[in-house]
């Protein structure tokens, strides 16, 4: 992990407008499609913080699993719920989950097929996992070189990633339309003047709310119809029907 981008982690999960729109579309989907009774345990892998779990603890009772220790405050009251570990066979909880959420996690990882095969032995038999990965490797810039990136994905070749692991996946949808074209340039920019990475950074006030305005007006109307492109995707995946009949 890039040392800034883990002293900026915080300001970054609840001011940029990037991260505030990716939390409030998760919220809705999860809304959308959660059981009669909410789900029990809940797993956030790569959970940092754990800052998502506030909004989290309306759909069960959330534990997380993060890294990177240096993400972590230990005067944070939910850090007795946070394995700092890497989420890979030598993390053994000793129980299930009915809801796990990789939110783009699964870039960050060389063996991303085996991460997702674990994914389905912690999951339950009628469990969900909620995933986010950023999309089109035609708009690699920077900040994927910085974030140490393997990949982007599209719809495809996640469904045969997913399915490797056996899993199965029941919606995607490519969200960030808007700023396709945007990354597009900034990357051909990049390599043509040999620019270093950057972290990210909070714009200014103004521009912040604007471009957050404008990401929840296309997540609430565009984002909903069959898009073909953006730059990030979100998939729901269930266990597979062979492996829920074992």
């Amino acid at each position: 992990m890039n040392p800034e981008y883990g002293e900026r982690y915080r300001e970054l999960f609840e001011k940029h407008w990037w991260w505030r729109a990716r939390s409030e579309v998760i919220i809705e989907t999860l809304r959308r499609i959660k059981p009669p009774n909410g789900w029990g345990r809940i797993l956030d892998v790569g959970c940092g913080d754990g800052l998502f779990f506030p909004r989290l603890r309306e759909f069960g009772k959330v534990e997380g699993v993060e890294p990177f220790a240096e993400l972590l405050n230990p005067a944070n009251p939910d850090r007795s719920h946070i394995y700092v570990c890497p989420f890979d066979q030598d993390f053994q909880p000793g129980k299930q989950y009915s809801l796990i959420l990789m939110l783009d996690v699964l870039e960050h990882l060389q063996d991303p097929v085996g991460a997702l095969r674990h994914v389905h032995n912690l999951l339950q038999s009628d469990g969900t996992l909620l995933l986010t990965v950023p999309a089109f490797m035609a708009l690699w810039t920077n900040h994927d070189v910085i974030n140490h990136h393997f990949t982007r994905y599209t719809k495809a070749r996640l469904h045969r990633t997913c399915t490797e692991a056996r899993l199965r996946i029941t919606k995607q949808r490519y969200l960030y339309h808007w700023t396709c074209p945007v990354k597009m340039v900034l990357g051909i920019t990049e390599r043509a003047l040999h620019l270093p990475p950057k972290p990210a950074r909070v714009p200014v006030e103004w521009i912040n709310q604007m471009l957050y305005g404008l990401s929840r007006l296309e997540q609430k109307t565009v984002s909903r119809l069959p898009m073909p492109v953006g730059s990030s995707l979100l998939a729901i995946c269930k266990l597979a029907a062979s492996s829920q009949t074992g």
